[in-house]
């Protein structure tokens, strides 16, 4: 009588493993993939129930879609200085800015509205880098920006 070869369970497994992350990589999952391959060297997601890793596989990959989907508006918006932000604003008094005023607009309701932002001011008073952090602003929260 003959033996019969008994695969080995964790070779088995590491078959699936790749072909799981295969898939992944298919579908364009690399945050998945990522913390996928860290949840199976570091043993304290062992202890973890499933719902909960998978549940941070989903969030982790989640993130990294609307992180890169962010970059990727702000990228292509062609701002002269991307890094501009609403909250860097700084409201000396010789500039005469409406904090109240500004800190409405950064809701972007005006873009839901059809309005548009006219700055005025003097040259060099920073109307261009205000600009950019009403458009990096409006990036942040998924609006195109022209």
């Amino acid at each position: 009588m003959a033996l019969l070869e008994v695969p080995n369970i964790l070779e088995v497994l590491k078959i699936r493993n790749k072909e799981t992350l295969r898939k992944f990589a298919e579908m364009r999952l690399s945050g998945m993939i990522e913390l996928y391959e860290e949840q199976t060297r570091d043993s304290d997601y062992e202890d973890m129930p499933f719902d909960q890793r998978f549940n941070l596989l989903v969030d982790y990959e989640y993130s990294r879609h609307q992180s890169n989907k962010l970059n990727r508006l702000i990228k292509q918006a062609t701002f002269n200085d991307p890094t501009a932000s609403i909250e860097d604003i700084e409201y000396h008094p010789d500039r005469h800015l409406d904090k109240q005023l500004i800190l409405e607009l950064a809701t972007c309701n005006y873009i839901l509205e059809g309005h548009n932002i006219i700055l005025m001011g003097a040259s060099g008073n920073g109307k261009t880098w205000i600009s950019n952090a009403f458009g990096v602003q409006a990036c942040r929260q998924f609006f195109k920006e022209k």
